[in-house]
């Protein structure tokens, strides 16, 4: 039983329905505002943000780390069945209810200024409100029905964004994308959540997977979560959690399901910046920490093992990429990666302490990504060039015109890397610490899971040095290609500012931990942890931090000193290891020759088959048909027909003729007995 007096709970369960209902009232207002007020929806949706984030926090306060607090009614009855619908409020539920606004309400301050020229400003702002809404329900949801209808209600929303400027080919090509590869994920859920439910009897997730749950909880050892022993038969144990991996593969932006999330860069950079860090891709790992217990040591370790790759995978195509949105699109996919192998090597603490601190300095590169592009726009603009105002390549020497941005940027880019004194520091040093004592406890070829990990780091430190130095260092590529250029550009209002200092802030240790090396003192780890902590004296705890950093900072300077210095090494360009990277694996160009290819093959071949042969069946049938017809009509009208009008014909013609000898003249009939006694006479001497 929860300790708050009952008014308290009431409070408590009343502010986080404000929190999560707040945004959807702004949808509504901004549906209902007239044209003339278009510029108030973006404070409408702001204000609604604020005012779910105070609430937020009053509700984190209130029941981090204290006894759960569940409350539900009944929604409806089938048959014997009756299904509920609540509030489900816990340390994983609150942590990301106090999470998505405080990453939603700088992103739509930030908004007011980067979309305030766009034409469908009200649009957006009423998407965002929807976006938001359908996010929060999704963490406090307390019956897996209502988690999926708002786990397709976030799918929507990011549909609607990602094409919100759908008069670009490129803006519909990748929400259609992103659409149909998350209904792949979400058939996969629907099938998971149903064999649940004709396996348990119950839709509740607390009854489920609560402390005392229907599905039997996770088991620990030394630390770690190793899985659980279920109450599933074993057939359908798999099934459910495949599905469930398809659908966290989809919304995550794993392996094979991920080539969806660079596309999506097409949308507005503020929607990229929420969809990256506490929105679309967070509900996937949100969903591997709500059915944690289902899963057992065998899946588990499958799950580490696509994690790791998927990690890998995205780092090594980060790292010839020249977008920079798609650079930090890899980089999310390679983060998450992060964060499911941590779900599967059982540090669950360290995956979700992972998942809050990326999600504030993935924001931050984000929204430094969107100033830098809006200024280089506004030279293409000014000087009438034809350029890509997002290829790196074009930039250059930034820090001198943007100082704010940078100084920010490096901040983000720390985080993102794992420096010292940076909020990804510690999440990640809990990740790779725990891999390692994991692996060593099950063999020589499970260590290639923390190696993989250690080695996508490096990569990591590499390419997010390669973004910085070609953005903010050396010289202005387009002044060297274009002498005489005129531009002015600065780092921006107040409402590009105040977002970028809150994330920067958020993205360094105090926040979480006020000791800047120890990722057990995380006031979030400790939220998600098990009773038996990891031993400090572990040597993990001192090499793989040690050398982590070591290498990080020789990458830093290597990748400083190439694109900054010139020095004579370059990348070998024509290599089949760029080649790879820089088509990203070729998993793309697989899809749309294979599969996509294939199911255009096929529907063509479908097509073909249906005009010549069913179409072409039915239309022998209806000619062979039209046909008998005709027989049947000519014998019906020259044979039926011919019939009746020859017996009509015959006597009509013995009638007109006998009509004759009925003419009512005496001398007439007397003719006729005279020639009939004739031939009567004539016959019988004929005869004799």
């Amino acid at each position: 039983m929860n300790t708050f007096q009952p008014y308290q709970q009431a409070l408590t369960l009343c502010l986080a329905l404000v929190a999560v209902l707040m945004p959807l009232l702004a949808f509504f207002v901004n549906v209902c505002l007239p044209r003339k007020t278009n510029k108030a929806a973006g404070w409408v949706s702001t204000f609604a943000i604020l005012s779910s984030l105070v609430c937020a926090i009053i509700v984190f306060i209130n029941l981090w780390n204290q006894p759960q607090l569940h409350w539900q009614v009944k929604w409806f009855t089938i048959g014997t069945t009756n299904l509920y619908a609540g509030l489900w409020l816990n340390n994983h539920s609150v942590i990301m209810l106090l999470l998505v606004p405080a990453i939603a309400l700088p992103v739509h301050i930030y908004s007011t200024a980067y979309m305030k020229y766009d034409e469908r400003y009200k649009r957006y702002f009423t998407y965002l409100s929807l976006f938001c809404f359908s996010m929060l329900a999704l963490v406090v949801a307390d019956s897996m029905i209502l988690f999926y209808v708002f786990w397709e209600l976030v799918g929507f929303s990011s549909y609607l964004l990602i094409g919100f400027w759908f008069t670009k080919e490129k803006a519909v090509l990748a929400n259609k994308k992103a659409f149909i590869m998350n209904r792949i994920g979400d058939v996969g859920l629907l099938i998971a959540l149903l064999i649940i439910f004709v396996q348990s009897g119950s839709f509740d997730l607390n009854q489920l997977f609560g402390s005392y749950g229907l599905i039997a909880q996770a088991q620990t050892e030394n630390g770690l979560w190793i899985g659980a022993s279920t109450t599933l038969p074993v057939f359908w144990q798999y099934v459910a959690c495949g599905g469930i991996f398809l659908a966290v593969a989809a919304k995550t932006a794993q392996f094979p399901l991920h080539t969806w999330l660079p596309d999506a860069m097409e949308g507005p950079t503020s929607v990229s910046a929420l969809i990256h860090a506490a929105t679309m891709v967070a509900a996937g790992v949100f969903l591997l920490g709500r059915l944690y217990p289902l899963f057992t040591p065998t899946e588990l370790d499958i799950l580490a093992a696509i994690g790791c790759f998927t990690a890998f995978m995205a780092a090594t195509i980060a790292l010839t990429q020249n977008d920079l949105k798609r650079i930090l699109a890899y980089s999310t996919i390679s983060q998450l990666g992060f964060m499911v192998m941590a779900m599967g090597i059982g540090a669950y603490a360290s995956s979700l302490f992972h998942l809050i601190t990326h999600a504030f300095f993935k924001c931050l590169l984000f929204l430094v990504a969107g100033i830098v592009i809006h200024e280089m726009a506004h030279i293409k603009d000014d000087n009438k060039l034809d350029i890509d105002p997002q290829n790196i390549l074009n930039m250059g020497g930034l820090r001198k015109k943007l100082p704010f941005t940078f100084m920010t940027a490096l901040i983000g880019a720390a985080a993102l890397i794992g420096l010292p004194l940076t909020s990804g520091y510690l999440s990640k040093d809990g990740i790779l610490i725990q891999s390692f004592d994991w692996a060593e406890q099950r063999g020589f070829w499970y260590m290639l899971l923390p190696v993989g990990a250690i080695l996508t780091t490096g990569l990591t430190a590499f390419y997010v040095s390669r973004l910085i130095v070609k953005v903010f260092f050396g010289e202005f590529k387009l002044e060297k290609v274009h002498p005489n250029l005129h531009f002015h550009i600065s780092d921006g209002s107040w409402q590009y500012k105040a977002p970028l200092l809150f994330l920067a802030a958020c993205s360094l240790f105090p926040i979480f931990s006020l000791n800047p090396v120890s990722y057990e003192n995380a006031w979030v780890f400790r939220g998600f942890s098990v009773e038996t902590a990891l031993d400090r004296a572990n040597i993990y705890h001192t090499i793989v931090p040690l050398g982590v950093n070591i290498v990080s900072v020789f990458v830093i300077y290597f990748a400083y000193a190439v694109y900054v210095k010139r020095n004579s090494w370059s990348a070998p360009q024509h290599s089949f290891l760029f080649k790879l990277s820089y088509n990203q694996w070729y998993i793309d160009a697989f899809y749309n020759k294979i599969i996509v290819g294939g199911v255009l093959a096929a529907s063509r071949a479908l097509s073909w088959f249906d005009r010549n042969i069913i179409d072409g069946f039915v239309h022998l049938l209806s000619n062979t048909a039209i046909a008998l017809s005709k027989v049947a009509a000519w014998f019906d009208y020259y044979v039926i027909d011919g019939v009746s009008r020859l017996a009509t014909f015959i006597v009509q013609v013995i009638g007109n003729f006998i009509r004759y000898f009925q003419s009512g003249k005496i001398q007439y009939y007397l003719f006729s007995m005279v020639a009939i006694v004739l031939l009567l006479f004539i016959y019988l001497i004929v005869k004799i």
